[in-house]
């Protein structure tokens, strides 16, 4: 297996997920007559913790995330034969880098609120809106863009050379800075008709489904970098020595890292049994939406242990550990807040108006 290039700018962010195709994972759980493994959700998750463990690079977990749950998987559940077949086997070995772009400037995490407009004409559908914080924008070639059809939440693959597209980079955030983000412009931007992705108003079902399992197995990949921090908290507890001691026979050391394991242990434990809800062909809403909230919540405590036990070495620029810091933080915002998460399991656990 050839090894990861090196992190850096957005062209080394391509590279990076190219690579990512090239090594065929962004091939599990997919079907061998559409060109995937034939494998399942329990491989997928097996393969993308290994990816973590080797990287330790949270943003390109979240970009090779965006771009299966966003792009691949909604054009392989919802793509006409024609699309499937033009876009799939370029997006399987991430030959062109896709995206789904959901959020706009006024709207967060409120689908109502979004504003981005689609109208059909003779020549096509017309899209005008803007979008923002959209993971792979600069380096996209094309995204799963939602916007309003007649007023009903509809999905279209809109292509980075169309015209009237503008796919932006920037704003810049702090935390998974090698996963680029940007906003999407659209001005008129005409696409042909046959580049609507699944019936008109079903957007709200794409994107509940696209985010279920960006959520259920995002955290495949950064349970592979939580399982580096404890190994490297052990490692450094068994050398450290204070008192005439080894550092983790400090009872408050040696409970941290405990915590640590017990964390990761868990996390595992959701990923699977999403996995094998998947596999099964079940539901996962409630097990996605826990996954998500308990595995966010973990990494930062986590890694706020981590850098404890480590002291100011952990904070060093050059120590891993001091980015992955931002990176936790960030992931109780992607895919869904971890407010977002609690409000779906109490709605789902018969709470509230219910879940929608």
């Amino acid at each position: 297996m050839n090894s990861l290039p090196p992190a850096g700018d957005s062209r080394q962010s391509q590279q990076r997920l190219h690579w990512c195709g090239r090594q065929n994972l962004l091939k599990h759980a997919i079907a061998a007559e559409h060109g995937g493994l034939g494998n399942q959700f329990s491989d997928l998750v097996k393969t993308h913790q290994q990816l973590g463990r080797d990287c330790l690079d949270s943003g390109l977990i979240l970009s090779l995330n965006a771009h299966l749950w966003g792009s691949v998987f909604p054009i392989l559940h919802y793509g006409s034969p024609i699309q499937r077949q033009r876009y799939l086997p370029s997006l399987l070995d991430a030959g062109i880098i896709g995206g789904h772009a959901i959020t706009e400037p006024q709207a967060g995490s409120d689908l109502n609120a979004l504003q981005m407009t689609a109208e059909l004409t003779d020549a096509g559908y017309l899209l005008n809106g803007h979008k923002r914080f959209i993971t792979n924008t600069p380096i996209a070639d094309l995204l799963v863009i939602y916007a309003r059809l007649d007023n009903k939440l509809t999905a279209f693959i809109v292509e980075k050379q169309d015209k009237g597209a503008r796919f932006l980079n920037g704003p810049e955030v702090s935390g998974c800075q090698t996963a680029t983000m940007g906003d999407v412009i659209l001005t008129d931007c005409l696409i042909p008709a046959d580049r609507q992705l699944g019936k008109t108003g079903a957007g709200s079902m794409l994107i509940q489904q696209a985010l279920e399992l960006e959520r259920a197995f995002i955290f495949a990949g950064i349970s592979g970098i939580m399982d580096w921090q404890l190994q490297t908290v052990i490692q450094h507890s068994r050398q450290r020595r204070v008192n005439n001691a080894h550092l983790g026979k400090n009872q408050a050391i040696s409970h941290k890292i405990a915590e640590m394991k017990l964390r990761l242990d868990t996390i595992r434990l959701w990923l699977n049994e999403c996995a094998r809800l998947k596999d099964k062909q079940q539901r996962i809403t409630l097990a996605s939406a826990q996954t998500k909230l308990y595995a966010a919540e973990a990494f930062v405590q986590s890694t706020l242990d981590a850098v404890q036990i480590l002291g100011s070495a952990g904070l060093q620029l050059d120590n891993p550990m001091n980015g992955i810091i931002q990176d936790a933080l960030a992931s109780r915002l992607f895919s869904g807040s971890s407010e977002i998460q609690k409000n779906i399991i109490a709605a789902l656990s018969g709470t509230g108006d219910g879940f929608r």
